[in-house]
């Protein structure tokens, strides 16, 4: 039985209504984290972060529906974008979940630890923002920072790419770009692309007692599901990353009833592919897998580079340490990498945490991803 999905109605009384940006930064993430924000409903999110953005002055602050752009104007050579995610995925009504709203402080085993939604997907990043964005009085380089709404849901909804559409001269003057999406504290550069499509199968339908007089859609899915068995995923090495492929069925469907020879079916196939290949590239492969059949796209989202090579990109490896891995899921640092702007994912927690019912983030994540930015844009 599928449980029942919160909505912000569940949660009207929770979160401050303001944000305090003095406060340390893992509390600034409890705060952020305790006012629900799935997509769809990010306004009240939205709009205390805007009021605390306009607390801070000598900022730019630009909004569309629920996202915002905010810029520096310090006269500096160079500019850099900080951008991140307001939205969550749906809260599960768990019994004895952690990873909900309002968030949770633990104790675990000396440490402390962050539980609630979106804890490392990603208001730990957010809170690094909004942190830096108060805290950095003089820093080496222009800074934007990007608030968007709707990155959890399909891609023509994305708060990111409505803002790159609308307001593209806030954006593209930058000359590097970091994502705070959740790395585990190291830089992950580029990420794979993602292409999501639908194979249907026809037959005829028929009593299942006299099937012979019918024609089976499910059987029919079995040369493509032998296809996808059979198909071995690459890793290719792109500026020094190995990113790993994958090609999977992720969804199936079919039949009507237990006595219906069943007249449609469908199987719903995920393609993750390295920053080797373009879309088109990308899309000529399935073409050739899967010769014969109609594919039906649903998803269709580019791979980006490393990046790395940037100068930037450098600069912010020495400062954060550790050697740089791929992004094996999509992230938004494909949409910078489109306008032309490098771009690396950096930020707390660990990704494999993300959507769980036990979401968390520890405080330690936070704090040093804001002292290893805060050293770097200081620089």
């Amino acid at each position: 039985m599928t449980e029942p999905r919160v909505t912000s109605r569940d949660f009207a009384s929770f979160g401050p209504a303001t944000l305090d940006l003095t406060q340390p930064v893992e509390q600034l993430t409890a705060d952020l984290l305790d006012i629900f924000s799935v997509s769809g409903e990010e306004a009240r999110l939205a709009d205390a972060v805007q009021i605390a953005l306009e607390g801070i002055g000598g900022l730019e602050i630009t909004r569309d529906g629920d996202s915002l752009i905010a810029r520096t104007h310090l006269g500096r050579s160079q500019r850099i974008v900080l951008a991140g995610h307001l939205d969550t995925v749906p809260l599960p009504r768990a019994e004895g979940s952690l990873g909900t709203v309002p968030s949770v402080w633990r104790n675990d085993e000396g440490e402390q630890v962050l539980y609630g939604r979106g804890a490392v997907d990603m208001k730990g990043g957010v809170a690094v923002q909004l942190a830096l964005a108060a805290h950095l009085a003089n820093p080496a380089y222009d800074i934007t920072y990007v608030f968007y709404d709707n990155e959890e849901v399909a891609s023509e909804l994305s708060g990111l790419a409505r803002l790159m559409r609308n307001h593209e001269q806030l954006l593209t003057d930058a000359d590097f770009a970091v994502l705070l999406e959740p790395t585990d504290g190291v830089i992950e550069g580029g990420c794979n692309g993602t292409i999501r499509f639908w194979i249907h199968t026809e037959g005829l339908a028929a009593h299942s007692g006299r099937a012979w007089k019918g024609e089976n859609a499910i059987h029919k899915i079995a040369d493509v599901l032998g296809r996808l068995a059979v198909y071995q995923p690459q890793t290719y090495e792109v500026e020094g990353l190995a990113y790993r492929e994958g090609l999977n069925a992720v969804q199936i469907s079919g039949g009507v009833a237990g006595n219906v020879i069943p007249d449609t079916a469908g199987v719903h196939i995920n393609y993750r592919f390295a920053p080797n290949k373009t879309l088109r590239q990308a899309l000529d492969h399935l073409q050739e897998i899967f010769e014969g059949y109609e594919l039906d796209f649903v998803d269709q989202s580019p791979a980006a580079r490393p990046g790395l090579d940037a100068p930037m990109a450098a600069s912010l490896i020495a400062s954060v340490g550790g050697e740089p891995q791929p992004k094996y899921g999509w992230t938004d640092v494909a949409r910078f990498s489109e306008i032309g702007i490098p771009a690396v994912n950096f930020g707390p927690g660990d990704a494999l945490l993300a959507h769980t019912d036990n979401e968390h983030v520890k405080a330690h994540e936070v704090q040093a991803c804001y002292r290893a930015l805060a050293t770097w844009l200081a620089a």
